[in-house]
C-alpha cells in the first residue's frame, strides 16, 4: 500500500499534464486510504475514499475540464538557492520524520469495531454526525471553488 502510495504521488507531482496529475492524486488517496484501513481504521478509511477520491478529486477533475486550457509554460531560469534549498528542507523534514518514527511507541490498539457497513454507517449517522456535516460543508467549498476557478478560466 505504501508503494502504491508513493507512485501515485510520484505521477501527481511529476505528469506535465494536469489529468494524470488528478489521476495520480486519485491513486495516492486510495493508497492512503488502504493504509487506514491496515491502521484499524475503517471509519477514517471510508471517509478518505468518500472526501477525497469521491469528491474533491472528481471536483478537481471538473474543474480542469470546465476552465480554459492551459497555455504551455516558459519555463526560465530558477534562482541559483531553489535546488540547494529545497534539498536541504526536503532533507531536513526527512530526518525529522525519521527520528519522530523512531522515537515514538507504536502501541497496537485492540479492534474497535469489525469494519463491517452497518457499523459504519451507525457510527457515521451516530456518534461522528457532525464530522459528517462538516465533510458536507468542506465539499461545498470544494465545489463553489471548482466553480469560481471555471468561470474565471472561461472569462479569460
Amino acid at each position: 500500500m505504501v508503494a502504491i502510495t508513493l507512485i501515485g504521488g510520484l505521477i501527481a507531482c511529476n505528469s506535465e499534464r494536469l489529468v494524470r496529475s488528478v489521476a495520480g492524486l486519485v491513486v495516492c488517496f486510495i493508497g492512503v486510504a488502504a493504509l487506514y484501513f491496515f491502521l484499524n481504521s475503517p471509519f477514517v478509511s471510508m471517509m478518505q475514499i468518500l472526501i477525497y477520491v469521491g469528491a474533491v478529486a472528481v471536483t478537481i477533475s471538473f474543474a480542469i475540464m470546465l476552465a480554459a486550457p492551459e497555455e504551455k509554460k516558459k519555463v526560465g531560469p530558477s534562482s541559483v538557492l531553489a535546488g540547494p534549498l529545497g534539498f536541504s528542507t526536503a532533507a531536513l523534514c526527512t530526518g525529522g520524520f525519521t527520528v519522530l518514527a523512531l522515537k515514538t511507541e507504536w502501541p497496537v490498539h485492540q479492534k474497535i469495531t469489525d469494519g463491517s457497513m452497518k457499523s459504519i454507517g451507525l457510527q457515521l449517522l451516530t456518534e461522528y454526525s457532525m464530522v459528517f456535516e462538516l465533510i458536507s460543508i468542506v465539499l461545498l467549498v470544494a465545489i463553489i471553488g471548482a466553480l469560481v476557478i471555471a468561470r474565471q478560466g472561461r472569462e479569460n
